[in-house]
């Protein structure tokens, strides 16, 4: 936050919210949700909507790259809203591009996008040494706490079928194992796989798609998780209707992911930390569902996200402090992060959907 902005919280707010976390103080601070939503809605109203032709136009297209229309509902039209970039590289090549909303549904995405077929090149180079450096520091905690937010689900394995999409380096899998789950899952990263093999006791880690490795197609998958995976596929309705086929009856499909409503993004735009280099596409919980709906799931059901030190108890915030950032967290955006839990049919609601609000899409 910038100087001049500092000043004037500390003069409308004083200094009784300085030990708060920033990410922390747009749910906690009075009026800053409404704020933010108010800043987002002068955004979107304000930038122009123009042809995918006249994009085409301005925008320089990448060695790996295409220009797309929505996934979600076919609309060619683009609304450019942010442009994310890394200034500090430390030597590494920088990044940037571009993230257009689309007018009639509201989908964020990356365009132009990355091919297909140039999916693995983002994570061919050493992409394990990330996966297990600082961004796996508090990784597994975070998997705990989703479970427990979907609990019975992921209680006691009980020796089902579980399928981990976009493993990386084992660190859920080895979770699942424990949990007494019959484990597996896959990767597009060589490295990663490796170090996730030599990890597990009883899983097993798979290099490349699903549907080249002959113990995954056979599907029957009593459940899948996607941990941070979603924003990196770059064909969605296709990814999903073949986790829909390898799910068994009454199976489920586990999401977290970066949250497009997140207030977080309203207030900082294209410096947000859900734009990373390799994410693709932005969700939210009223876009998630327009996927779900179109490749065949039965229903979907949310949970908030507090962060992950509201949860495990360990955030520096009053009592009073903690219970306004749910209660803003509940009634506003659902979280930094998206957690969804979606029901392949019927009975994979009547089994794991009592006592959760389920969202019927068919």
């Amino acid at each position: 936050m910038g100087s001049a902005k500092k000043a004037i919280a500390r003069v409308v707010y004083g200094s009784r919210f300085d030990h708060v976390p920033w990410g922390q103080r747009v749910y906690v601070r009075p009026g800053e949700r409404f704020a933010r939503e108010l800043q987002w809605r002068m955004q979107v109203r304000k930038a122009p909507v123009i042809s995918l032709e006249e994009f085409r136009s301005k925008v320089e297209l990448g060695a790996i790259e295409e220009f797309i229309a929505c996934h979600l509902c076919g609309e060619t039209r683009q609304q450019p809203l942010f442009e994310p970039a890394e200034k500090k590289t430390d030597g590494r090549s920088p990044w940037s591009y571009r993230v257009v909303r689309c007018p009639s549904c509201g989908f964020l995405y990356r365009n132009p996008n990355v091919l297909p077929e140039r999916l693995g090149d983002l994570y061919a180079k050493n992409y394990s040494g990330f996966l297990t450096g600082d961004y796996a520091e508090h990784r597994q905690r975070r998997y705990r706490l989703t479970m427990d937010a979907f609990d019975p689900v992921f209680t006691e394995g009980n020796e089902r079928r579980l399928l981990d999409f976009g493993c990386g380096a084992g660190l859920f899998l080895e979770l699942a194992e424990q949990r007494g789950f019959d484990a597996c899952g896959v990767d597009l990263s060589p490295d990663s796989v490796e170090q996730a093999n030599q990890r597990l006791a009883s899983a097993t880690a798979y290099f490349g798609a699903p549907e080249n490795v002959p113990e995954i197609v056979v599907g029957g998958f009593d459940v899948i998780t996607l941990w941070s995976v979603l924003a990196h596929l770059p064909r969605p309705l296709d990814d999903f209707t073949r986790f829909r086929g390898l799910l068994g009856p009454g199976g489920v499909l586990l999401i977290l992911t970066v949250n497009a409503r997140s207030l977080l993004l309203k207030a900082q735009g294209s410096k947000w930390s859900g734009f990373t280099k390799n994410h693709l596409m932005f969700y939210s919980s009223d876009t998630l569902p327009a996927l779900l709906r179109r490749t065949g799931f039965a229903g979907v059901a949310f949970a908030s996200c507090y962060g992950d030190t509201i949860e495990d108890g360990t955030a520096e915030l009053r009592d009073s402090q903690r219970r306004r950032l749910c209660r803003a967290v509940d009634g506003s955006d659902g979280g930094n992060m998206l957690r969804a839990l979606a029901f392949v049919d019927e009975e994979a609601i009547f089994r794991w959907g009592v006592g959760r609000k389920v969202l019927r899409l068919v």
